[in-house]
């Protein structure tokens, strides 16, 4: 699939789009001020592992596809391995040197460091889940 084509496979069929009230799940919201974007994140930890994440809200089609791709590739992985996700993602999208065998489908995004208003939509769901990792580790 080409870059296009994976970000509407993530935009029209997104993973873990679902509230969560379980009180063992964190809740953090994330918003772009400028446009629609409003997702509440609902991260699971297990010790230092990322065991589970959904999500709700409205969004752009970068936006959802963004966290749809974030989930399928932060379960699973240590809080350590998931910043270092989302710093190579945040290198990609700043244009700058990344490692694609960390990205892996977060690769398709790597257009919008040319495009400003793209590169917020796609670094939201990232935001929110590094507020989450961080607030998880204090």
């Amino acid at each position: 699939m080409n870059d296009r084509e994976i970000i509407m496979e993530h935009y029209q069929h997104p993973l873990n789009r679902k509230k969560n009230d379980d009180p063992m799940y964190l809740h953090v919201n994330t918003r772009n001020e400028s446009c629609i974007d409003n997702i509440d994140l609902y991260v699971k930890f297990n010790d230092n592992i990322i065991e589970d994440i959904t999500f709700m809200g409205e969004a752009c089609a970068i936006s959802i596809s963004a966290t749809s791709i974030m989930i399928k590739n932060l379960i699973g992985k240590t809080c350590e391995e998931a910043l270092n996700y989302i710093r190579e993602f945040y290198k990609m999208t700043n244009g700058e040197e990344f490692n694609e065998n960390i990205l892996k489908e977060g690769c398709a995004y790597s257009d919008v460091a040319r495009q400003g208003h793209r590169k917020t939509c796609a670094n939201l769901p990232f935001k929110g889940i590094e507020k989450a990792i961080l607030s998880h580790l204090r």
